[in-house]
């Protein structure tokens, strides 16, 4: 990677000492970081210390009369290719999410006109507060790019989501966010995980998807130096370093998430729709019944695949569905490949393991011509779409070293 530079924002919190590592695999990656050390975050980790690794000076105050002379807390907003808040603390979010500026990196953050990424870290009832989950919503709205809070052990002796991300992990993110890859540029759509149809507040249908394979294809694509939107039913897995995560339940949200993260370059619809729905949702838990269970009519979800692949102006040049299948699978691999109008289908028979598995074994489907993949480990088989993909588009298919 030539070299980029990323403006960095450390925030007040003990996973401050973090940033330190960070800032030496940037360096070694042939990244520039420059800091904004924020008063809180200077009771953790030093300015001699940011500024020897960093090999910059460490700016701190809004009111510093030599750099406001040049206007700092602007140069600093734009100067950089990519602003790095780690650790990102509640204060900080809130501050973002609400436009405050009574600080140098709140009022750098709302002058930046480049790309947010954040690194949460902070207690895990501060993370499940509904105001912070709040702010989070806001700020991924507003286009912010999140890496973690990981689950674990807190400094606090408490046990749940709110470490920051490990300094590897951050980097991932940054690197992805900065490629120059082949999908530089090029925007992509992914949908993955189940959905889930409320039968009452406490019951629901859903499926066994693990989300997996789709979260894979999102990494491997932000790998290429895609743009990545990822529509994610419930799963329990982080997004991908680089990767915005809009989360849903229901088929009719994913849709509506889709439509809205449109337009795009290419959209890949791995996520296990439900296809119905109960017609109509209780309010209350539905007792148990004494002679007889009771009756749930249903209804017909919408088609997502088959809405991305209709003809019109945002319509992705290239929208592949997927095809979970448990017999004839190549049959009917292709009769959704003619029923929906999407332009590949990648198909995998589901019968056995793959469904919550670490490996797959698929067929992708073109309009003139399949390929059969061996079995191997759906990280691969992400990376081999992701190829395949970049082929189409127009782009050469390699990764970011």
């Amino acid at each position: 990677m030539s070299e980029k530079r990323v403006l960095l924002v450390i925030g007040g919190g003990i996973a401050a000492y973090k940033s330190l590592e960070l800032i030496r695999l940037l360096a070694k990656a042939n990244v520039r970081a420059r800091a904004i050390l924020t008063t809180a975050g200077a009771q953790f980790v030093t300015p001699l210390s940011v500024g020897a690794l960093s090999g910059d000076k460490v700016y701190q105050d809004l009111f510093d009369l030599t750099a406001e002379a040049e206007m700092g807390h602007i140069e600093l907003s734009r100067s950089a290719d990519l602003v790095v808040v780690a650790p990102a603390t509640a204060d900080l979010m809130a501050k973002a999410a609400n436009g405050l500026a009574n600080d140098l990196a709140s009022t750098t953050l709302l002058a930046t006109d480049k790309k947010v990424l954040m690194a949460p870290a902070m207690n895990v009832r501060m993370w499940e507060h509904s105001a912070t989950r709040r702010n989070f919503a806001r700020l991924q709205a507003d286009g912010v790019h999140f890496v973690g809070p990981d689950q674990g052990d807190m400094a606090c002796g408490e046990y749940g989501y709110g470490r920051l991300a490990e300094p590897e992990a951050i980097r991932d993110a940054i690197l992805a966010l900065l490629s120059d890859g082949p999908l530089k540029g090029k925007r992509a759509l992914v949908t993955a995980g189940p959905t889930i149809e409320a039968i009452d507040p406490v019951r629901f249908l859903s499926n066994r998807s693990s989300g997996k394979q789709g979260y894979a294809i999102a990494a491997a694509l932000a790998e290429l130096g895609a743009e990545v939107t990822l529509v994610s039913g419930p799963t329990n897995l982080a997004a991908p370093a680089g990767v915005k995560r809009v989360s849903v339940e229901s088929a009719d949200q994913m849709l509506r998430a889709c439509e809205k993260s449109l337009p795009v370059d290419v959209a890949i619809c791995v996520a296990a729709v439900a296809d119905w729905r109960p017609a109509l949702t209780a309010s209350e838990k539905i007792k148990k019944g004494k002679n007889s269970a009771p009756a749930i009519a249903l209804a017909e979800n919408p088609d997502i695949l088959a809405t991305l692949s209709k003809p019109g102006k945002k319509r992705p040049k290239l929208v592949i569905g997927f095809a979970a299948e448990t017999n004839d699978v190549e049959a009917n691999a292709r009769a959704k490949i003619a029923k929906k109008g999407c332009d590949w289908i990648v198909a995998n028979d589901v019968s056995g393991d793959v469904m919550g598995g670490d490996e797959n074994e698929v067929l992708l489907i073109r309009r003139d011509g399949a390929e059969a993949w061996p079995r191997t480990s759906k990280a691969e088989v992400a990376k081999r779409i992701a190829a395949a993909v970049t082929k189409e588009l127009g782009g050469k298919a390699r990764e970011r070293k």
